[in-house]
C-alpha cells in the first residue's frame, strides 16, 4: 500500500519539498508519494479533518499556517509548542502529533560546519519574526546561550527574549546598535527576508564593521549569496546560505515519518539544481 505524504500552505505550487521527498522515499526503496496540498487559511480546519480522514501518513506546514495548525492537532512537541509554530506533523494511532524541525535544522547546518565550538559563540541573530523564534529557541536549548537579537522595532525583540524558555545571555539591540557592534559577535545569523529575490539589492543591515574571521549565516536560498553573503565574504568572513537548512529540516521531517535519516547531499543537489548554482 502506498503511503501518501504532503505538504499544505498557501501558496505552495513553488515548493521543491515534492522534488526532495519523492526522490528519498525511491532512494530508501518506500513505497509512498508525497504532493503540493493548495489550503487556504479560511480551510485550513476542514483540511486537516481530511487529511486525517484519508490516512495521509504526514505532511510539512508551510506559510501561513504553521501557527494556527497548532489548536488543530491531537498532541504538539515540547520545542514546537515553545516557538509557537509547526512545519512537520506525524499521523499515528488516529493522532495528529506537531513538530518543528525549523530550529534543528538550522542547528544542525551549524554544527555541519562548525562543530563542538557553536556553544562558545557569541551570536547575534538578525530579525525576531517566526525564523528567528525558531532559530533563537533552539540554539539556546542546545546550548548556545550568549544570543543577541537584533530587529528594527525592538520592543520584538525584546518579546522573543522574554518568551525564550531555556537559560540564556541574551539582549535585545536596534538595528543601529547592531551594526555598531557587530566586530564582538563570532556568528551572525540572518533571517529576514531583506535580500531575497527579486529584491536582491536589500540588507538587513551594513556589514562594514564585521569581524573578519566572523562566520556570517544567512536562511535565505534565493540568490544563493544575498548581498549581506557577498559584503562579508569580501570582508574575510566565512558565508552559508540557507541551503543546508532547507535541505536539514526536510530531512529531519523524512527522519519522523519514517525512521530513516535521508542522504542530505543528495538532497542538496537536487534543491541546487533546481537553484541553478552551488552552495556556499
Amino acid at each position: 500500500m502506498e503511503h501518501i505524504y504532503g505538504v499544505i500552505g498557501d501558496p505552495i505550487a513553488h515548493s521543491m519539498s515534492p522534488a526532495i521527498h519523492n526522490d528519498a522515499f525511491g532512494a530508501e526503496n518506500i513505497e509512498a508519494r508525497y504532493h503540493h496540498f493548495h489550503v487556504l487559511s479560511e480551510n485550513l480546519p476542514d483540511a486537516i479533518k481530511g487529511l486525517k480522514a484519508v490516512g495521509v501518513s504526514g505532511f510539512n506546514v508551510t506559510v501561513p499556517h504553521k501557527m494556527a495548525i497548532i489548536p488543530l492537532l491531537d498532541e504538539v512537541d515540547d520545542l514546537a509548542r515553545a516557538i509557537g509554530a509547526v512545519n512537520t506533523v506525524i499521523y499515528k494511532n488516529g493522532r495528529h502529533i506537531g513538530y518543528n524541525t525549523d530550529g534543528e535544522g538550522f542547528y544542525l547546518s551549524l554544527v555541519d560546519r562548525l562543530g563542538t565550538e557553536l556553544t562558545s559563540k557569541k551570536t547575534l541573530i538578525i530579525g525576531a519574526g517566526g525564523a528567528a523564534r525558531a532559530i533563537y529557541f533552539t540554539l539556546v536549548k542546545e546550548g548556545v546561550s550568549n544570543v543577541d537579537i537584533a530587529n528594527r522595532t525592538l520592543a520584538r525583540a525584546e518579546m522573543l527574549i522574554a518568551d525564550c524558555p531555556y537559560p540564556k545571555q541574551s539582549s535585545a539591540l536596534t538595528i543601529s546598535e547592531a551594526e555598531q557592534s557587530l566586530g564582538e559577535y563570532d556568528l551572525i545569523i540572518q533571517t529576514t527576508s531583506s535580500g531575497m529575490s527579486p529584491d536582491t539589492n536589500a540588507m538587513p543591515l551594513d556589514g562594514k564593521h564585521l569581524r573578519q574571521n566572523a562566520f556570517v549565516s544567512d536562511v535565505i536560498y534565493n540568490p544563493l549569496e544575498t548581498k549581506l553573503l557577498i559584503q562579508a565574504k569580501a570582508n574575510g568572513a566565512e558565508i552559508q546560505n540557507g541551503v543546508d537548512m532547507l535541505v536539514n529540516q526536510a530531512a529531519l521531517a523524512f527522519q519522523l515519518w519514517t525512521g530513516i535519516m535521508p542522504d542530505t547531499q543528495r538532497m542538496k543537489e537536487i534543491v541546487l539544481n533546481k537553484l541553478g548554482g552551488s552552495t556556499c
